[in-house]
């Protein structure tokens, strides 16, 4: 359930358009009060892609001050200069609204990711970034917070395939870094497939460990222990890893 270490918990600035989600820090969400604070005017409700990005911008503001679980339907339908029942026309439930922040979230993250993956200079840089993209940047953090609510909800076949899509993209760009190493012989020659089962599952043992708040990571690295735990497997013999260098 990734999320990054060096961006904001929930996405990314600025603040776009309508139909799309802005950020959710101290500036945009002072922009994003005051600008659907006022009393709402039922005859002059937006519709379409217009309704649907203000929802969903008030959605990111309210989640990052309340968290995903107290983040009410009223209180984003307030925030957004909406009436609760024009949300809940476009969006049916609270969960429905979770799961497309969830993906524009994922989107706006992927997005970030793949620009930094194109500047790294080797394969070992770019699993440097996945692993830090990956791990929650704090306890508590959102966007990881918001995987975690959207996963434990129930949902149709559809909420289904959306969430698997969203987690075998993790996959899949793991996986393609992994050859490109493998292929350069900078990777030693895994079991792709396998090998990236088991560096997600460790990815993900260890982002609920920083969410927990467990001591162990209050004077360690998860992000220096993950990338050590994966070079450690892929190192090719004779060559020194990424973590060493730096060291």
């Amino acid at each position: 359930m990734p999320t990054s270490e060096t961006e904001p918990a929930l996405p990314g600035r600025p603040l776009p358009p309508e139909g799309a989600i802005g950020s959710v820090g101290s500036g945009a969400g002072a922009a994003s009060r005051s600008a659907v604070g006022a009393p709402i005017d039922k005859k002059r409700q937006p519709s379409g892609d217009e309704a649907r990005g203000r929802a969903m911008r008030a959605a990111i503001s309210v989640i990052a001050e309340k968290g995903t679980a107290a983040a009410r339907m009223s209180d984003i339908a307030e925030r957004a200069g909406m009436s609760t029942g024009h949300i809940l026309y476009h969006f049916g439930k609270k969960d429905r609204l979770l799961l497309e922040v969830l993906v524009w979230s994922q989107a706006d993250l992927w997005a970030r990711f793949e620009q930094a993956a194109d500047q790294a200079a080797s394969p070992a840089e770019k699993l440097d970034l996945f692993v830090r993209f990956y791990l929650p940047r704090q306890t508590g953090d959102e966007r990881y917070a918001l995987w975690t609510q959207v996963l434990a909800q129930r949902h149709d076949a559809a909420g289904r395939r959306i969430l698997t899509e969203l987690l075998d993209g993790w996959d899949e760009r793991l996986e393609a870094i992994l050859r490109e190493g493998r292929d350069l012989g900078h990777f030693a020659d895994v079991d792709l497939p396998e090998f990236t089962i088991r560096a997600v599952a460790m990815l993900s043992g260890i982002s609920e460990d920083v969410m927990f708040g467990r001591s162990r990571w209050q004077h360690t690295s998860a992000h220096a222990f993950a990338l050590s735990a994966l070079e450690r497997e892929l190192r090719p013999t004779g060559r020194i890893s990424v973590s060493d260098r730096r060291t």
